[in-house]
C-alpha cells in the first residue's frame, strides 16, 4: 500500500479538496493501492469540517467532502508516506524544514502555487478545483507508473 499526504495550511480549504479529488481520480483509474489523506501545517483547525465554499464546489462536481476533518501534519508521518504533496511552495519550504534524514518525496500538488481561496470569493474555490483536478490527473499518471 502506497501514501500520499495532501497538506496546505489549515487543511479545511485546497488539501481537502485535493485529498478527495486525487482518491476519486485514482479509484477511477483502478489504482487501489494507493491511500490519500491530508493535513494541514497548522493546527489552527483541528477537527473542524471542510470550509462551506471548498464543500459546495466538490458537491456541484459530484463530489462528497462531508466526512472531512482537518488535521495538523506531524513530522512522524514523514516515515509512514511514500509521498507528501504541498499546496505552495510556502508549504513546500515549510515541509522541507521539518523533514530531517527521511527518504520521502516531497513535492508541489500542482505544477504552480494553487492560491489559497479562503480570503477570497465562491467563485476562487471552482478555481481552485479547477487546478486541483487537472494536477490530480498527472498524479493519477505518475502513480500509474
Amino acid at each position: 500500500m502506497r501514501r500520499v499526504e495532501v497538506v496546505c495550511t489549515g487543511n479545511i480549504c485546497r488539501s481537502p479538496v485535493g485529498e478527495i479529488v486525487l482518491r476519486a481520480k485514482l479509484a477511477e483509474a483502478g489504482l487501489t493501492d494507493v491511500v490519500v489523506t491530508s493535513s494541514g501545517t497548522s493546527g489552527w483547525h483541528i477537527g473542524d469540517p471542510m470550509d462551506s465554499r471548498a464543500a459546495a464546489a466538490l458537491a456541484r462536481r459530484g463530489y462528497d467532502g462531508s466526512a472531512h476533518r482537518a488535521q495538523e501534519f506531524r513530522s512522524c508521518w514523514f516515515a509512514e508516506r511514500d509521498l507528501v504533496l504541498a499546496m505552495d511552495s510556502g508549504h513546500l519550504s515549510a515541509l522541507n524544514r521539518r523533514l530531517g534524514d527521511e527518504v520521502v518525496t516531497v513535492e508541489l500538488f500542482a505544477d504552480v502555487d494553487v492560491p489559497d481561496p479562503y480570503y477570497g470569493e465562491d467563485e476562487g474555490f471552482d478555481d481552485v478545483l479547477d487546478q486541483i483536478e487537472k494536477a490530480a490527473d498527472t498524479w493519477v499518471a505518475r502513480l500509474s507508473r
